[in-house]
Formats: structure tokens, C-alpha cells, sequence
């Protein structure tokens, strides 16, 4: 599954989409908030994934949102472990009618066997369109070091809080670089899903998702997200 390493150093981030969901915002939280955010996917090829990711945000001068992750996967007959480090912090403010930029990154490796997996580096742009919708845009870099390749990482996704407790959130996101034996690795992927926020400090996600791991197949992924 080349798009695994990604998939494990998707972006953790408070008071966003967050979660299963791929494309980041430009926000992290304050000082002292924290959250785990936990996910499992399942595609109709059988392929599965399930991955938790704690975060907290930490005054290092500035606030930066630290974190990792540790994931499960499971790729036909192969399964793997792998987890890693993340950071992130807000360059821009996210204003209503403005732009706001952030700047993140994330590294995985193998835990069964120390492989270095990959990286990522990216800049998240957020327009807040008006309280209850906002877009999201990102762009960065990403390493595959499995098989040794580099990639362009792009996205683009928004959030939608049509109705107290629901937000839909969807978006687009996908790899441009070289071909590998896996044919869709620079297709685009999507997903759509449900967040339901039944209190204020917990999210619970239901998201249906294409191509989310490179293999062109249908997943459904289930999520749950808490802070505290």
C-alpha cells in the first residue's frame, strides 16, 4: 500500500476536521489542549487500516501542536505496524473572510522491522468563508521510503456545519510523481463523510471513502475523536 505512510502521518489537529479526514486546516489549538483521535477503515478489496493519534499543543515560544501515530494495516495478505512523530503550528490566523497558513510535517517507520517509511511536508491554507463553512487547500511533499520515491502532495476539502450537532465534510487529495506497479497511486482520492457532535469534546465520524490507499477500491471508515 504506498499511500500508507501517508495515510499514518495524515494530519492530527484540534478544533478541524481532523481524524480520518486528510486535508488539514491552518489551525492548532491553544496551549495545554489535547486530543486522541481514533479511526478504522475497511475497503471492499478487503484492505484495512485502523490508526489513533494523540496530540497536545505545547508553548515552545510559540504554540506547536505535537503528536504521533500508530497504525495497523493491512495490504492483501501483508500486515504491518507502523507509527511516528508529528508537529504542526499556525503561521497566519484563521479569520472569517481571510486567509490563514500553517505549517506541518509528520515521519513514520516501520515498527516490526525499522524500516523508515516515509515523511511528509506540507502547508495547510484555510479560508473561513463564514462561521459555519470554511475551505481548506494544501501542498507540500511527500517521501515514500518504501520504495524510495518522491511525490507532490495536494488537497483541497471543506467543512460544512449545516445543523447543530452535523457537519459534512468532504474533500479531494492525491500524489503527483513518478508511476510505481501500483497504477492508481497518482489517481485522485476522495471521501465524504458525517460528523456527529453530540458534546462539545467528542466527534463521532462516519465517512465513505475512494481510493483512499492507492489500491482503487471503495472503504468505510468509522472514527471517534476526543479533547480534552
Amino acid at each position: 500500500m504506498i499511500i500508507a505512510a501517508g495515510l499514518l502521518m495524515a494530519p492530527a489537529r484540534a478544533e478541524a476536521a481532523g481524524g480520518a479526514f486528510i486535508v488539514d486546516d491552518a489551525e492548532i489549538g491553544k496551549p495545554g489542549d489535547c486530543k486522541v483521535e481514533s479511526w478504522a477503515s475497511f475497503a471492499n478489496n478487503h484492505d484495512m487500516l485502523a490508526i489513533t493519534s494523540p496530540a497536545c499543543v505545547v508553548n515552545a515560544g510559540t504554540p506547536v501542536e505535537l503528536g504521533g501515530a500508530i497504525g495497523r494495516f493491512r495490504n492483501g495478505d501483508n500486515w504491518t505496524t507502523n507509527g511516528g512523530p508529528k508537529l504542526k503550528m499556525n503561521l497566519v490566523p484563521v479569520e472569517t473572510g481571510r486567509f490563514g497558513i500553517g505549517l506541518a510535517g509528520s515521519a513514520a517507520w516501520n515498527l516490526g522491522t525499522g524500516q523508515y517509511t516515509g515523511n511528509i511536508l506540507y502547508v495547510p491554507v484555510t479560508f473561513q468563508v463564514r462561521d459555519d463553512f470554511r475551505i481548506n487547500i494544501n501542498g507540500g511533499w511527500l517521501y515514500d521510503g518504501v520504495v524510495r520515491l518522491n511525490y507532490a502532495y495536494w488537497g483541497a476539502g471543506f467543512e460544512w456545519n449545516f445543523v447543530q450537532p452535523l457537519t459534512l465534510i468532504g474533500e479531494v487529495f492525491g500524489l503527483a510523481g513518478p508511476t510505481t506497479d501500483v497504477g492508481s497511486v497518482n489517481d485522485p482520492r476522495a471521501q465524504l463523510g458525517l460528523r456527529l457532535t453530540p458534546v462539545k469534546n467528542a466527534d463521532i465520524d462516519l465517512i465513505y471513502g475512494h481510493n483512499i490507499g492507492g489500491e482503487n477500491a471503495h472503504w468505510l471508515t468509522l472514527g471517534v475523536n476526543l479533547r480534552f
